[in-house]
């Protein structure tokens, strides 16, 4: 059974495919009398939109989002908001070759293997265009939690990682790598570009910052609230790996190195010393801000030619031709925001149905 609706009480199905007449999303379970339009939603659109810079597929799509149900004279009604943006400068043509043979490091064989047919123009559901729809139902998502602030930017790039004590929340938005460090934006650029001319691609690690979520949010248990957010983050085309607080990096850390203090506050409230667990325990959010790194593996579609096989199972060479990012991490950025967003929104719905 194919699975593509993402979330419980909040909850979104994406459809459409990356070279059909258009893709969307219908979004559910959004309480009513939200103010909600177009021009809500297409900022986040437009922050993901290809072709803006030469670090990014040359792909020209406006990525117009139109609300066809679920508002009224400016408002969510309580039912089903449906958001349509159209494909407007496909090139089938470009994928001519990979009808006869698998493109290596993609979805293709293992889509092939399991559904015994695949649209083989941009790989149908499994590329990440499918990622416009899931930006425009965050959008809506963030209209639930209005307490909550989310910020993503890219924290390394093939490797190359900023320095923190330069971060500059400012910068993030006046270069094309939603960088918070102007000095690893200049590297970057000539990183990149090098990938770029040769035909390469670099992976990317994204970093998202929830602050204002309370305490309390989240389950012990089957819901953990890292556990979603961790299978929200994989969900993303192209995610190898996720990393809640510290991570990876808690294994290499004492009991007293990696707790996170907490001295009294106001109103009983504790204030915390350090954030080593992400605004999380126990599956629960703290009341910290809830951090999380998710690490994007280099664009598969490369002009190297690769060896692979033909569906006959025939030995081959293949490079894939068409328009493609050389580092599709930067433009995931708006995209983990997004999936914050959908699934804090749920879990703020989840908390007030059981809690009240």
């Amino acid at each position: 059974m194919s699975r593509n609706t993402f979330g419980q009480v909040f909850r979104f199905t994406t459809w459409g495919e990356s070279h059909g007449p258009a893709l969307g999303a219908v979004v559910d379970g959004c309480p009513p009398g939200l103010v909600l339009d177009e021009a809500i939603i297409q900022p986040f659109l437009d922050s993901r939109r290809p072709g803006q810079s030469r670090f990014t597929t040359q792909r020209q799509e406006p990525d117009q989002v139109r609300i066809l149900s679920g508002v009224f004279d400016g408002r969510t009604t309580g039912t089903p908001i449906s958001l349509m943006i159209e494909n407007v400068d496909q090139r089938s043509k470009d994928y001519s070759d990979v009808a006869r043979a698998y493109r290596p490091g993609h979805a293709d064989y293992a889509y092939d293997a399991k559904y015994g047919f695949r649209d083989y123009r941009g790989g149908g559901r499994s590329s990440a265009r499918e990622t416009a729809a899931r930006v425009a139902a965050g959008a809506v998502a963030r209209l639930v939690i209005p307490e909550v602030s989310i910020l993503a930017y890219v924290s390394a790039i093939g490797g190359d990682a900023i320095d923190p004590a330069r971060f500059d929340r400012e910068e993030i938005t006046r270069n094309p790598f939603f960088c918070p460090d102007p000095v690893a934006a200049e590297r970057w650029e000539a990183l990149v570009d090098q990938a770029r001319k040769a035909g390469s691609s670099l992976g990317a690690v994204v970093e998202c910052i929830a602050t204002g979520v309370p305490a309390g949010w989240g389950a012990p248990l089957y819901a953990k609230l890292d556990a979603e957010l961790a299978h929200a983050m994989m969900g993303i085309n192209a995610v190898k790996g996720v990393e809640i607080g510290d991570g990876f990096a808690a294994a290499t850390n004492s009991g007293e190195g990696n707790a996170d203090p907490m001295r009294p506050g106001i109103e009983g409230q504790p204030v915390f010393t350090a954030n080593h667990a992400g605004g999380i325990a126990g599956g629960i959010s703290t009341g910290q801000p809830v951090v999380v790194r998710v690490a994007f593996k280099p664009t598969s579609s490369i002009l190297t030619a690769m060896p692979t096989i033909t569906r006959e199972g025939e030995a081959t060479d293949l490079f894939t031709k068409g328009r493609h990012d050389p580092c599709v991490g930067i433009r995931g950025v708006p995209v983990v925001e997004a999936m914050m967003a959908a699934v804090l929104a749920d879990q703020k719905l989840l908390h007030r149905a059981q809690c009240g």
